[in-house]
């Protein structure tokens, strides 16, 4: 009897101080949340990055205006320790706006196109030659006798029925596209936008040459331009040659940075949890989206946890990563750097996927942390942010997969309902205007609630 008095005063004390736990840990992250909603700084911090320094591409202006915007910002977040990490970043530029057109033919016949990035250029004389549309790499190869000495155009759509993976889909004809034209002699590449969005702006993005072939000029053209084009190859156009000119090339390598800024930890310090966004966008607009969005959210959750009065036990540092877009050289600077000083990181959250409503976490780790994290749902049920996906070993984002693959780092990636965001992405329409202030604050919210539980009960 005295034995199973002991056991239930036990269980009992066990009980409640787990509710008292949950409820403490309810308390703060309102707590947190309620700073953020009702005094955020995200979307000002968006606006003066949008505004005031505008397009950060690798090596350009822009992204030095951008690191000392991030300099500053995070300053005035409360970070302690603020620094630049060096990293050699790719230097490619755009020159003067491209120009596409049927000459010879009647009508409209110009193309709204954008170079995609890191292609070479035509050259001031340009390249005059036949259009060969194909639907995709099989019909590419398929009619590979029709393709030396023309520009070859893929004309594949974006995938609607693929909710969550449609730009993958259809991104390795940007990716790839220029590469297995050029194997079968194609001077040049037109791929149609990476978007479900039908309108008039084309959509940049990065390529990757295979050297094995050579190397010609690749631009994007908007969807409305696709099916002109498409439609004109099939009669006005079809034995015409289009003239393309393009001035971009590839600078040496130049000198960026990573901005960093941490608050450290009051019992773990040495135990790291990263938390970050990319500096560089593409220069066709501000990158309010990709990625300013992901930085403010980042830094948002450093200045919260100030303003709260919270103190963590472990470090938590803040990354504006350089060079996402066309290298990923500052995530692989901090992974490497990261390394040779033996640090301990044991989480990196990332939020790359725009400022639509969050509505959870992809989470990359093993079984054993993920099963805990499932424990943390019902913090997230509130905001509607309960929807947690796992892939054990896998990533949370591009930054910060490098620490991944060296430390085993349990990642995190903002997931958003996502549905916009490609409508924005790499085009001249990813400006601050098509950012929603509570929607940026919520991803901010559930970011920083997720670094919150982490940092308390480690993982």
């Amino acid at each position: 009897m005295y034995k199973k008095k002991i056991i239930t005063a036990v269980t009992f004390l066990f009980i409640t101080v787990l509710a008292f736990s949950q409820n403490e840990d309810s308390v703060m992250i309102k707590k947190i949340s309620d700073e953020i909603l009702l005094h955020g700084k995200a979307h000002s911090n968006l606006y003066t990055l949008c505004k005031s320094v505008g397009q950060r591409l690798s090596g350009s202006a822009g992204m030095y205006k951008g690191e000392a915007w991030g300099v500053q910002t995070l300053k005035d977040a409360g970070a302690i320790n603020v620094y630049l990490q060096e990293c050699m970043v790719p230097h490619w530029v755009r020159g003067k706006k491209e120009f596409a057109a049927f000459t010879k033919a009647k009508g409209s016949n110009q193309f709204n196109i954008l170079s995609i990035g890191n292609a070479v250029g035509t050259g001031k004389t340009g390249v005059s030659a036949k259009v060969i549309e194909v639907k995709n790499f099989d019909d590419l190869n398929k009619r590979k006798d029709e393709v030396k000495g023309n520009i070859v155009f893929f004309n594949y759509p974006f995938n609607k029925t693929l909710l969550r993976g449609a730009y993958g889909d259809a991104v390795r004809y940007r990716s790839s596209g220029a590469s297995a034209a050029a194997k079968y002699g194609a001077v040049a590449v037109i791929v149609r936008s990476v978007t479900a969005a039908y309108d008039d702006n084309p959509h940049t993005g990065a390529l990757r040459y295979n050297d094995s072939f050579p190397k010609i000029p690749a631009v994007a053209i908007s969807t409305k331009d696709a099916d002109k084009l498409s439609n004109g190859l099939k009669g006005i156009y079809k034995f015409e040659k289009l003239f393309l000119r393009t001035n971009c090339l590839m600078l040496p390598d130049t000198i960026g940075h990573n901005v960093i800024g941490e608050i450290r930890g009051t019992e773990f310090p040495d135990e790291i949890i990263t938390v970050g966004g990319h500096l560089d966008s593409w220069d066709a607009a501000e990158g309010a989206s990709d990625d300013g969005t992901g930085m403010v959210q980042s830094i948002e959750i450093l200045r919260a946890f100030n303003a709260a009065g919270y103190k963590p036990k472990r470090t938590i540092r803040i990354v504006l990563f350089a060079n996402e877009e066309n290298g990923l050289r500052g995530g692989n600077k901090y992974a490497e750097e990261a390394k040779v000083k033996k640090e301990k990181h044991i989480m990196a959250m990332e939020s790359d996927g725009g400022a639509e409503y969050p509505r959870g976490f992809s989470c990359g780790m093993t079984k054993e942390q993920y099963a805990k994290v499932e424990n943390w749902k019902k913090y997230f049920t509130p905001y509607d942010a309960d929807k947690f996906s796992f892939s054990e070993g896998g990533g949370g984002g591009a930054d910060i997969g490098p620490l991944q693959t060296n430390f085993k780092t349990a990642q995190f990636g903002l997931n958003t309902t996502g549905q916009r965001y490609f409508d924005l992405h790499h085009a001249a329409t990813d400006v601050f205007e098509n950012v929603n202030a509570q929607e940026l604050n919520l991803g901010a919210v559930v970011m920083a609630a997720m670094v919150y539980l982490v940092d308390k009960y480690g993982l």
